[in-house]
């Protein structure tokens, strides 16, 4: 059988957990390979929210097997918290979580606190220790999730970073105190919680590809917010794109037979950073408010704009997309006039290529191309008719977004349930 890989293509929040479940229903095996409690997602199944930060989109799949892989970073509290709260609704999840995931500690959330506040320019962190986890990850400090299993090896580990930890919170000014005891006790508690969960992940997903399984992967945030290849440093700290899938799962890539693109219908944005296409306009607050535009981990007013084609185009160039998903284009009925920008004007010249340097992009101004808009439907209905019931209008919407990525449009969502979903053969 095949890997398939779902990504986002903007700036995350494109609606990639609900895309993830409905592709969840035809694999065998789900992997979540990046990220931490930093990203969130919201699936909604016969009107139920759910609303997840470590948990892989295919635990409300209990039959098959969910993976959080080795490039993920684990809060262990919050992952705990989160699978007795799907245990609450009768939900057992066929959970596997990498030996060889990094785990976050109490000392990254300090860290990340105190970072941001020193910084001279802010980039807008969520402040969950996930940056300071990975860089402890890079520096070779960091704790994994085999570790909490081994009261010895944790214990040793820690007996390393606390001291180095606290001599850089004093370095701050800090008045951190941190007591090597309690965290080795309150770490072997999560540890003894998540034993049965711990496993080598790489070797089951080698096993389903060799037993001709589907698997799964998902990522988490989206492509501009790469480390390597996103608007840095206004970016996660971990690889959103399909390279990052490869590496966060052990997988090769030759594994990958599909990549789907999670397009949002218009732009979002949360954080710090240039945004070219943002409206600070009603037409701004129509589109937030519409589609309930506030981040699943933050709470905060996500930035909202029209499509921006240079930004999907690159990001179908990074990942080598085979289809896309557009979602939330329901959100945009009732719109007379809406723009998709396909360039950017700076200063004498137009660029159609994503520019490096934030400078660059803070000076750029969208060149758009204007449609029609349409009316509201009863989407649920639509939906059941197929794609051809859609207005002509949004049809062309989504033409101009197939034309100018060279990609094809796969999966059309016009609601945040699962059968709220055109699937275009």
């Amino acid at each position: 059988m095949h890997g398939t890989m779902i990504l986002g293509s903007q700036w995350g929040d494109e609606g990639k957990g609900k895309i993830t479940d409905y592709f969840a229903e035809k694999a065998d095996l789900i992997v979540r390979f990046q990220g931490g409690t930093n990203a969130g997602h919201t699936i909604v199944v016969k009107d139920e929210k759910f609303k997840f930060h470590l948990l892989p989109s295919g635990v409300l799949h209990p039959e098959k097997k969910s993976i959080i892989g080795n490039g993920v970073v684990v809060d262990p509290k919050v992952l705990i918290d989160e699978i007795e709260n799907l245990g609450k609704k009768g939900i057992s999840p066929n959970l596997f979580i990498s030996e060889r995931a990094n785990v976050v500690m109490p000392y990254h959330k300090m860290m990340d606190v105190a970072e941001e506040k020193l910084r001279g320019k802010k980039i807008g962190t969520t402040k969950r220790g996930i940056g300071p986890c990975y860089s402890d990850k890079i520096s070779r400090y960091g704790v994994r999730m085999i570790d909490l299993t081994d009261e010895k090896i944790l214990k040793e580990k820690l007996k390393n970073i606390i001291p180095i930890k606290q001599k850089i919170f004093q370095a701050f000014g800090e008045d951190t105190v941190l007591s090597n005891d309690e965290i080795l006790k309150e770490y072997l508690e999560y540890g003894k919680k998540l034993k049965k969960y711990v496993a080598d992940t790489s070797l089951i997903i080698a096993q389903a590809f060799d037993d001709k399984k589907n698997v799964l992967l998902e990522g988490a945030q989206g492509t501009q917010l790469d480390i390597d290849h996103g608007t840095y440093p206004y970016t996660t700290s971990s690889s959103t794109t399909a390279g990052g899938g490869c590496t966060g799962s052990g997988i090769s890539p030759l594994k990958i037979k599909n990549i789907v693109g999670v397009v949002k219908a218009y732009t979002t944005r949360v954080g710090e950073g240039p945004l070219p296409t943002e409206l600070k306009d009603e037409t701004g607050k129509y589109i937030r408010d519409r589609g309930g535009e506030y981040g699943t981990t933050t709470g905060r007013p996500r930035r909202c704009g029209w499509l921006d084609m240079v930004v999907v185009n690159y990001a179908c160039r990074l990942n080598g997309f085979t289809s896309l998903a557009v979602t939330k284009i329901d959100v945009l009925s009732g719109i007379k006039k809406l723009k998709i920008c396909k360039a950017y004007h700076y200063g004498d010249r137009i660029i159609d290529d994503f520019p490096a340097n934030p400078g660059i992009l803070e000076k750029c101004v969208p060149v758009c191309e204007e449609f029609n808009g349409w009316e509201e439907k009863n989407w649920k209905e639509t939906v059941k008719k197929g794609y051809n019931a859609l207005p002509d209008n949004m049809k062309k919407y989504l033409d101009f977004i197939s034309f100018s990525s060279k990609v094809p449009v796969g999966i059309v969502s016009l609601g945040p349930g699962r059968e709220e979903t055109i699937d275009i053969k």
